[in-house]
């Protein structure tokens, strides 16, 4: 027969599979994570080692094929989680209902219950151009802490640092002039993605989204044209698409049209006839598909002086190559291959604990031990290439190199106030302008020198020995 606290357990096991709807709230997030970070942190407690000061770090041992650098992107979101790491009563009751912790000793449960956040964590500011085995973040905490926030840092970083990386290239491309529109949420991978996507393109120089959300949340107005959908509803319904145009005047005067449901220069005909005449304003219209190039310059010999908006899979490749062919475009709607793509494989990896450097040896993912700094060297605004060095190093020539990664987290407390969206998008701007020109190029770019500093090599030659013994 089953106890009262058994019965419970079971209960709140079989909510958490009866939930099939599955949205997230920030109470969630403690128990967003992968099992084994979980399974490890008991082990610890019961080694007695749970206690002790360990240093993780965050890196791309690579960058996504065709990428120069990364702009790093994603810590808004991981110091918010770190402030209100919890574990409810219901989620350790669902935990233990599971009984895969039933060897798991009773101290394991105690701490999840008084768990906070109470380490340091060092990061690069948002906005800033990195480059393979550079840390964008470290965790200094006790070993449960540090090993338990892992996943989210990762899930955190990693996706939202490729999505700000692509805002930056095509901002590059397009120009600083270009209106370019983040219209990727049904391409996004799932609902939250759909809303950091959001957040780290227009951190990362993108004007506007069209996702209501977060747009909102952000302090932004959403932006947006029309689907086809409703030029071919109010077409078949009331005769024609110039009353599916009036139409969507009425409600939305001056609003960018989408006019390529049917004849697109026939289109641009009918609606410069109502502009000269004054009947209509109009604010832009959006060309999605067909020949960009061409009708784009047909279109603007129609209607000089109102903006050309074009969506359509494009990206900065394609977006390149359409400017290079002379097309008449003010503007771009970018969804798909912004929002996807090769994923910024971000790692996280220990590298000192209780104050011993470690790193792992294992072929083609060698990691380098010790907390570390990066050193960037820059001259006349331009960088000449950064050295990856132990944090406790000085700045180690006279070229007075820049630190990068700053103190943001103290003893689990903040130490700044949340930056504005505007702020972030400046210092990506100013990142991608002092990259040098064979970093910036779409085709076979080449990333600034990383040096490993005298230090860090000596110690890396040290702890390999120790390892080896």
């Amino acid at each position: 027969m089953k106890t009262a606290t058994e019965s419970l357990h079971h209960q709140s096991f079989a909510q958490i599979q009866e939930d099939q709807e599955l949205c997230l709230s920030s109470e969630d997030y403690s128990l967003l994570t992968d099992l084994y970070q979980l399974t490890m942190t008991a082990c610890y407690v019961g080694e007695g080692l749970d206690g002790r000061v360990a240093s993780f770090e965050l890196f791309a041992r690579r960058l996504p094929e065709g990428f120069g650098y990364a702009i790093a992107m994603g810590l808004a979101q991981v110091l918010d989680y770190l402030e209100k790491f919890r574990f409810s009563p219901a989620q350790i009751a669902a935990l233990q209902s599971t009984g895969i912790f039933a060897g798991a000793p009773d101290r394991f449960w105690t701490l999840l219950a008084t768990a906070r956040f109470t380490g340091d964590v060092w990061a690069v500011p948002e906005g800033t151009a990195v480059f393979a085995n550079e840390p964008m973040l470290r965790i200094e905490a006790p070993l449960w802490q540090a090993q338990l926030v892992e996943t989210y840092l990762l899930n955190a970083i990693n996706y939202q640092t490729l999505i700000a990386t692509r805002s930056a290239r095509l901002r590059d491309v397009a120009g600083p002039d270009a209106k370019l529109l983040e219209f990727g949420t049904r391409r996004a991978f799932g609902p939250q993605a759909a809303v950091w996507a959001a957040r780290a393109a227009l951190a990362a120089g993108i004007d506007g989204t069209s996702n209501v959300l977060a747009a909102l949340r952000l302090g932004r107005k959403p932006v947006g044209t029309m689907a086809h959908a409703l030029v071919m509803a109010v077409s078949a319904l009331e005769g024609s698409e110039e009353e599916a145009f009036t139409a969507f005047h009425r409600y939305f005067p001056g609003a960018p049209l989408l006019i390529d449901t049917y004849d697109t220069v026939a289109a641009a005909r009918k609606l410069a006839d109502r502009v000269n005449s004054g009947e209509i304003v109009l604010e832009g219209v959006r060309l999605d598909s067909g020949d960009l190039v061409k009708l784009s310059q047909e279109v603007r010999s129609i209607l000089p002086g109102i903006p050309i908006i074009a969506s359509g899979d494009l990206d900065e490749g394609e977006i390149a190559k359409l400017k290079s062919a002379g097309a008449c475009i003010d503007g771009y709607g970018l969804g798909t291959k912004l929002v996807s793509g090769s994923p910024v494989n971000g790692v996280y990896k220990l590298v000192e604990i209780n104050g011993v450097p470690v790193m792992k040896e294992a072929s083609g993912k060698m990691t380098y031990p010790g907390r570390k700094q990066i050193f960037r060297h820059i001259k006349n605004g331009q960088i000449l290439g950064d050295c990856l060095g132990l944090s406790e190093e000085e700045n180690h020539n006279s070229d007075s190199p820049i630190a990068l990664m700053k103190l943001v987290v103290k003893d689990g407390k903040r130490l700044y106030g949340q930056e504005s969206l505007e702020a972030i998008a400046k210092r990506t701007a100013a990142s991608v302008a002092s990259l040098p020109a064979a970093t910036r190029q779409l085709n076979n770019p080449i990333s600034p020198p990383v040096e490993i500093s005298t230090d860090l090599q000596n110690l890396t030659n040290e702890t390999r020995q120790k390892v080896s013994c």
